[in-house]
């Protein structure tokens, strides 16, 4: 009998060339902004508070002290994000043993950047995929896109159980760090995003954590929680103080929902990969769970050696945790704009 049940078959992930440490951000803040932002001192306790220290960009720091219009920042993003997607797919395909020839279909997930034709296009052009590929392009999900990429990716595998789906997820955030915005929202942006990129392959043929179940929630009028503005010089960061107590008043009702949608709780977990968007949300998230302060130990050290970069960061969690997988299930969750959190379940036997 065929199986129908989706597995990842391999993950890699691609970080751009430029490290940017701690005390170079601070530095590149204190000239950014010195002088300009009245609330720069008090917020500068966020650079050091951050867990962050270092993250990477695919511009060279001195690029964030001058003015750039959207068209630049555009396409920056396009010819960035499109080297970052091609390494990290090339990556997970040796992985698998498998060729360009061999995918089937393609999810691309991103938010910080805009191209029609779509990355998905661009990508199938620049490393030959099969030109009966099929495309999905996901624009708008931000920080939650990792997790409801692979579910999306899942669910096409499921409706094709011989087909081979790539996950490609990539953000450029630093492309979005705009120096005439002294709000307070963008100078703790600039504290906390960097760039990167990851490549999932699934399908119901082959070895590996088997993904059971993928879902998701979102909270009604909680539209500006997070997101962009479009602005004359790019995308201005929308980004709301409430996201840690949302987390810890509301996020444990969500999943036990969904998890209850497919006759689980939360002691049929045995471990959790969460988005670290920022430390006071990893708190959150561990009170909301009822976990020991610290236990989120994959998440913080990918937020300290990456920073948060919105969709792809999950998944640079999940690589790490394949690394030390045990048998039982793991949730691989992550929140994003509208406000809506994602979930999926592996299940590693």
């Amino acid at each position: 009998m065929m199986q129908t049940t989706p597995r990842l078959l391999s993950l890699a992930t691609a970080v751009p060339p430029y490290e940017v440490g701690r005390e170079d951000a601070i530095r590149l803040a204190h000239r950014v902004f010195g002088g300009r932002s009245s609330h720069l001192e008090h917020l500068m306790p966020v650079f050091t508070n951050s867990g962050i220290e270092k993250r990477y960009s695919c511009v060279p720091p001195p690029w964030y002290e001058r003015a750039h219009s959207w068209s630049e920042r555009n396409r920056l993003f396009i010819a960035n994000a499109l080297t970052l997607m091609e390494r990290a797919t090339l990556d997970c395909l040796k992985q698998a043993g498998l060729g360009v020839e061999n995918i089937d279909a393609i999810v691309a997930v991103s938010t910080s950047g805009i191209v029609t034709p779509s990355l998905d296009a661009q990508l199938l052009n620049r490393i030959g995929l099969r030109p009966d590929v099929q495309r999905l392009p996901v624009f708008g999900l931000g920080c939650a896109g990792g997790a409801l990429g692979l579910g999306r990716a899942a669910a096409l595998a499921k409706a094709q159980p011989t087909a081979n789906v790539l996950l490609v997820v990539v953000e450029c955030c630093g492309l979005t760090f705009r120096a005439s915005d002294c709000s307070n929202s963008n100078i703790i942006a600039t504290a906390l995003f960097g760039d990167g990129a990851a490549a999932a392959l699934l399908s119901c043929t082959g070895e590996g954590p088997a993904v059971t179940a993928w879902g998701e929630h979102t909270w009604p009028d909680s539209l500006d929680v997070m997101g962009w503005r479009v602005e004359d010089d790019g995308l201005g960061v929308v980004f709301s103080a409430s996201i840690p107590a949302l987390v810890r008043r509301d996020f444990r009702h969500a999943l036990d929902a969904f998890l209850a949608r497919h006759d689980l709780s939360l002691p049929d977990i045995r471990s959790f990969l969460l988005h670290p968007g920022g430390p006071k949300v990893l708190a959150a998230l561990e009170d909301a769970l009822e976990l020991r302060n610290g236990t989120l130990d994959h998440e913080r050290i990918i937020l300290r050696d990456y920073g948060n970069m919105s969709a792809a960061t999950v998944l640079f969690v999940l690589h790490r945790g394949l690394k030390e997988m045990v048998p039982g299930r793991s949730l691989v969750a992550a929140m994003g704009p509208g406000f809506t959190a994602g979930f999926v379940v592996l299940e590693a036997s």
